[in-house]
């Protein structure tokens, strides 16, 4: 699959106000295409629990920018980053699971995790993507994915993977 048919959504998370020092340069670098530069800015931030950074390593892994597509790999740095409250990692991880990339398709996980990105970003896709994976869901499903939700309140990543296992 090329990752220009992956439909995750890419809002680098630039804007934020950062206090680690290299984060504009590598968002700057990825700006103009230089994503070499932006992974040797990212990543040592991203190592160091910037969330931020996490979630544009998973974007970059994602779409096989300055690094081989890799779907298990950004999962991998889009949970880290949705652990600490990342509501666009959040939305994220919920498009591949929706879509199955790098972990089977589970809507009634997607479900959840965009529904926690929307509470944290009401103003995001996330509510979209959550109403347009509802359609395809039985009502059982749905139930178990807004359980889910309200499991989701302490530590995300750990209501998931007690979900799935």
């Amino acid at each position: 699959m090329h990752a220009r048919h992956v439909p995750v959504y890419l809002v680098l998370l630039g804007v934020l106000n950062t206090v680690y020092a290299g984060f504009d340069e590598g968002f700057s670098a990825f700006q103009r295409g230089d994503f070499t530069a932006a992974l040797r800015e990212w990543r040592p931030l991203a190592e160091q629990g910037n969330a931020a950074a996490q979630s544009n390593l998973g974007m970059m892994y994602v779409q096989g920018k300055g690094v081989p597509q890799d779907f298990k790999e950004a999962i991998k740095w889009y949970r880290l980053a949705a652990e600490q409250g990342a509501a666009l990692a959040r939305s994220n991880l919920g498009v591949l699971y929706a879509n199955g990339y790098g972990v089977p398709q589970n809507h009634v996980v997607a479900y959840a995790l965009f529904s926690l990105a929307a509470a944290s970003a009401p103003d995001s896709i996330a509510l979209e993507e959550r109403d347009r994976i509802t359609a395809s869901m039985t009502p059982q499903e749905i139930e178990a994915a807004q359980k889910l939700t309200q499991d989701m309140s302490g530590n995300p990543i750990k209501a998931i993977d007690a979900y799935l296992h």
